[in-house]
């Protein structure tokens, strides 16, 4: 394919899988069921951080951990006690357990009371650098409270040669628009421009068969090549083509 060809036939790819089908196979179900803007960002940043592994497995222990804040996550955060935590021993999805979601409902706590909720404390560092490098630091935010080692290998760090992939899906989620039912579009203060493609097995075994990625790690330098390539696609939304890749290798098998 010449590389308009490409570009026409991942603009459809990406258009047919922005859809309500894919929401009800997708973990993105659980946030969609809220209308408070905090609810749904705080249940997207706790689902995407366990989005990996098999996709039932994922939709049922996101499933249950709201159902164990009462399905009230931002109110959870903000009012819980650390007797309420116990509400969550036994909890497990594969290495994710219920010392590292109890660390997380405390950090969320946090960042809502000290630095003005997930958004402000992301797009805060957003507004001096790139994503990928604010990501970085809202990590160091995120880690600030006394925790156990083990847990920060739950959050992605970009500068430490992540693909960051379920932190860019859920920024995915959180900023692009709405008008396809599917993404939020809820977080007004970075821009679409900015993201990065939530970079996975389904999507860089596409982007390397289409010809768009050449590194064959799926890594940071391999998100900043492909970044590279779909901005140039469509410089305004080149995240939206994470929906062609994604769908193409995860539903086609292409």
């Amino acid at each position: 394919m010449t590389f308009y060809e490409l570009k026409e036939f991942l603009d459809l790819k990406a258009e047919h899988y922005q859809s309500q089908e894919f929401i009800t196979a997708d973990p993105i179900q659980i946030p969609h069921r809220f209308s408070k803007k905090e609810d749904i960002e705080i249940a997207g940043f706790l689902i995407a951080t366990i989005a990996w592994g098999n996709r039932t497995s994922i939709i049922k222990n996101s499933n249950k951990m709201m159902q164990l804040m009462d399905d009230s996550p931002y109110d959870f955060i903000k009012n819980h006690s650390s007797e309420d935590l116990k509400v969550f021993d036994g909890f497990v999805h594969r290495t994710f357990n219920d010392s590292d979601l109890k660390y997380f409902i405390i950090s969320l706590k946090n960042i809502y009371e000290t630095k003005g909720g997930l958004e402000k404390c992301i797009a805060n560092h957003a507004s001096k650098m790139d994503i990928q490098t604010a990501l970085h630091y809202f990590k160091k935010d995120f880690f600030e409270l006394p925790h156990s080692q083990r847990t920060q290998k739950h959050v992605a760090d970009p500068l430490k040669g992540s693909a960051a992939k379920r932190i860019n899906m859920y920024l995915r989620w959180m900023v692009r628009s709405n008008k396809n039912g599917v993404d939020f579009g809820i977080w007004k203060s970075i821009h679409t421009r900015n993201l990065s493609c939530p970079l996975d097995v389904h999507s860089g075994t596409i982007a390397r068969k289409l010809g768009i990625l050449k590194r064959t790690q799926n890594d940071a330098k391999a998100v900043v090549e492909l970044d590279t390539q779909l901005r140039i696609m469509d410089p305004e939304d080149p995240v939206k083509y994470d929906f062609a890749l994604f769908g193409l290798g995860a539903f086609e098998k292409f």
